[in-house]
C-alpha cells in the first residue's frame, strides 16, 4: 500500500511538472510577436522620415536636375507612370492621349488619381518652399506603407493633399504611387 501511494505521490508531481513545461512553451510565440511587431514599427517611422526627408530634399535640389531627381526616390515603374500622366496630350515625344494613358495604366494604379497633367507630388508649376505641413501613417504592411502628406507653400497659401505610397526595396525606401486630385 506504501508503494502505490509512493508511486502515486511520484506520478501527481510529473504531471504538475509536465503542465509546466507545456504553459512555457505557449507563452514563447506570443514574445517573438511582439518583437516582429516593434520592428514593423521601427520600419514604418524609418519610411517616414526618409519620406519627408526625400520630398524637402527634392523641391530644394536644382530644377534642372528634376527629372533624375524624381528616378532617385521612386520605383521604376511609378517614375515611368507618372512621366506619362504628366505627358499626356502634350507635343513631346512618346506623349499619350487620356485614353491611352488610361489603357496602359489601369490595371497597375488608380489612373484617376494619377494628377494628369500635373507635376509630381504638387499641382502648381512654380513654388517657392515646399514644406511638409503633416505626414501621418494610415496603413503599413510588410515593406510597404502608405502616408496622408499635406504639402504646404506659404508664400503661395497653398496645401497639396496626397496619399502616398512607400514600399522598401532591396533594404531602401522609394515611392511607389502618390495619389493626386486634379486641381479643379
Amino acid at each position: 500500500m506504501k508503494r502505490t501511494m509512493i508511486a502515486s505521490l511520484f506520478l501527481i508531481i510529473a504531471c504538475k511538472e509536465e503542465k509546466k513545461e507545456v504553459k512555457t512553451d505557449i507563452t514563447q510565440p506570443q514574445t517573438e510577436e511582439k518583437i516582429v511587431l516593434h520592428n514593423e514599427s521601427n520600419d514604418a517611422e524609418a519610411a517616414q522620415k526618409w519620406l519627408e526627408k526625400s520630398i524637402v530634399d527634392y523641391f530644394k535640389a536644382d530644377i534642372g536636375n528634376e527629372e533624375k531627381n524624381m528616378q532617385k526616390i521612386t520605383t521604376k515603374d511609378y517614375f515611368e507612370y507618372k512621366t506619362d500622366a504628366i505627358n499626356v496630350d502634350m507635343d513631346v515625344d512618346g506623349s499619350l492621349t487620356e485614353k491611352e494613358f488610361q489603357n496602359k495604366w489601369k490595371s497597375r494604379f488608380d489612373t484617376d488619381k494619377a494628377g494628369v497633367g500635373i507635376g509630381f507630388l504638387i499641382s502648381a508649376q512654380d513654388w517657392d518652399t515646399i514644406e511638409i505641413g503633416s505626414c501621418d501613417l494610415k496603413l503599413s504592411s510588410k515593406n510597404e506603407y502608405i502616408f496622408n502628406v499635406v504639402l504646404t507653400d506659404n508664400s503661395f497659401k497653398a496645401k497639396y493633399p496626397s496619399v502616398v505610397k512607400v514600399v522598401k526595396e532591396n533594404g531602401s525606401f522609394l515611392i511607389a504611387d502618390v495619389l493626386q486630385d486634379e486641381p479643379k
